[in-house]
């Protein structure tokens, strides 16, 4: 069933903007996960095809919004270069595990940017206060388990798609699916 056919006109949508990994980088950091992040607790690792870096985290949007969103993305994605991402380190909030990136050049920095003052002028997105942080999450839990994984063993990798991502809560975790994709730089 297509999402056209499943969601009523005034319903809400739970989105966010990212970047998808590189399908090999996808395979290697669910290696990683596998190996390295076995807490005592609940830790439930991020599935392999739903790891993302995320750019903007939009929430509840009503789905008459779409096109304009759509057209966000394609024009925030149009001048945009491809970035190069390395892992720098591991870090854990109270929720989450992520890999902190590093973002050589800064494109996906200025992407970010980009992408943040459009839909702020669309007025669909109030950015955070904090500094964006390039990263990838890759488990969530209930309690912190304060883990020190080794780093993954990855080449610096580059994107070459931004996408509108569709979040839909589950008992399982959120699941992901995109319902745009843009190449970056056209």
């Amino acid at each position: 069933m297509s999402l056209r056919a499943s969601v009523s006109a005034d319903a809400t949508l739970r989105l966010f903007y990212g970047l998808p990994l590189p399908a090999g980088v996808g395979d290697a950091l669910g290696r990683w996960q596998a190996s390295e992040l076995l807490g005592d607790g609940p830790t439930r690792p991020v599935a392999t095809g739903q790891l993302h870096v995320t750019l903007a985290f939009l929430g509840a949007r009503p789905r008459g919004e779409l096109a304009a969103l759509r057209r966000v993305l394609a024009e925030a994605a149009a001048g945009a270069e491809r970035p190069v991402l390395t892992v720098r380190r591991y870090r854990e909030t109270d929720r989450v595990a992520m890999l902190v990136l590093d973002d050589e050049g800064g494109a996906a920095g200025r992407l970010q940017a980009r992408l943040s003052a459009m839909l702020e002028r669309l007025g669909a997105y109030r950015p955070e206060r904090r500094p964006w942080l390039a990263h990838v999450t890759v488990a969530r839990f209930g309690e912190r388990p304060r883990l020190r994984p080794a780093l993954p063993r990855l080449e610096p990798f580059s994107p070459s798609d931004a996408a509108l991502y569709h979040s839909v809560l589950r008992p399982d975790g959120a699941q992901y699916s995109i319902l745009e994709a843009v190449s970056l730089g056209g």
